[in-house]
């Protein structure tokens, strides 16, 4: 295996979700440094391609959470460098960050999605609010999910009870980004499964159960300390946990991901698990479910991160 003389935790970025990517990316270098890897946090910013470029590392883990991180972009850059990073390619980070498009290609390989409508802004401006609001409401029924297309983190994404509610739901969701995904809400129980290849091929890590206190899963609940129970395994009928872990599996093949990934799905009281979506970039801080979720199955934190380097500088090597 390819030896780590040092390494690049890419950390930050401009998106609203910059202070949880600087917290991952400073506890996978912790993790890294006690296992005696040479490992330096650098931002996306306009030093970026100058200090890659003077200093090139053996391998580059990015912890960019949000656009860039996840969207492909800054993925395309390290390939211009010929730099090796762990994660997905661009074109697959391209069609999981865009929900729509993830949602679409997993039903296709036979996974539940909850029955959803995907709308710009302007639709709801041009067309008038209120008139497409009933639409919606008429097709999908309620309660509802509405959240960005594109983005993590739950920013400007909640749960719609009734229909009175759904134009600021709306608001805070174009606060975040120009396109609206509105899911039907399923009732059940939801779970986060991490997907991890350490080189013998991708296997479903433990589904985490996500509990969160009355406000919800939203961005506080996921970041603060005992805002939202977790429970590893998940509490699920074995129907049901083979299930969720098939569905993410299958999510991860589909969408082309590589090295790791984290699916969020629902389970419904049947133990029917309805995709949600993937993220190409899991959350490392204290509270994420995939590092939970790696500690459950037996795999230690930094030596799972050391090994996904190593990986990704054999591959150019």
């Amino acid at each position: 295996m390819t030896g780590l003389d040092q390494v690049v935790i890419l950390a930050g970025g401009l998106s609203a979700e910059r202070e949880v990517s600087l917290r991952s990316g400073s506890r996978v270098r912790d993790e890294l440094t006690k296992l005696d890897v040479d490992a330096v946090v650098l931002d996306a910013d306009a030093a970026l391609l100058t200090r890659l470029a003077a200093h090139r590392p053996t391998a580059v883990f990015p912890a960019i959470h949000g656009s860039c991180g996840e969207d492909g972009s800054i993925r395309e850059i390290l390939d211009l460098l010929s730099v090796p990073y762990v994660g997905s390619a661009p074109s697959a980070c391209r069609s999981a960050f865009d929900k729509p498009t993830a949602k679409s290609l997993v039903a296709t390989a036979g996974v539940a999605t909850p029955p959803s409508v995907t709308l710009p802004r302007e639709t709801f401006h041009d067309l008038g609010a209120s008139a497409v609001i009933e639409l919606i409401v008429a097709r999908l029924g309620l309660p509802l999910y509405v959240k960005p297309s594109r983005g993590g983190s739950a920013l400007g994404a909640g749960a719609v009870r009734r229909e009175t509610d759904l134009p600021a739901a709306l608001l805070s969701c174009f606060a975040y980004g120009d396109t609206a995904l509105i899911e039907q809400f399923i009732q059940g129980t939801e779970v986060a499964v991490g997907v991890v290849d350490l080189g013998s091929g991708s296997q479903a890590l433990p589904a985490v159960e996500i509990v969160p206190g009355e406000d919800g899963y939203d961005y506080s609940a996921r970041y603060t300390a005992g805002q939202t129970d977790f429970y590893v395994p998940a509490r699920l009928p074995e129907h049901a946990a083979r299930a969720v872990a098939s569905a993410a599996l299958t999510a991860h093949s589909v969408l082309g991901l590589r090295d790791l990934s984290r699916t969020d799905l629902m389970v419904d009281e049947s133990g029917t698990a309805f995709f949600l979506e993937s993220n190409v970039s899991p959350g490392m801080t204290e509270t994420s479910t995939f590092p939970l979720a790696l500690e459950a199955s037996g795999h230690a934190f930094g030596d799972t991160c050391r090994r996904l380097l190593e990986l990704a500088a054999a591959r150019r090597a």
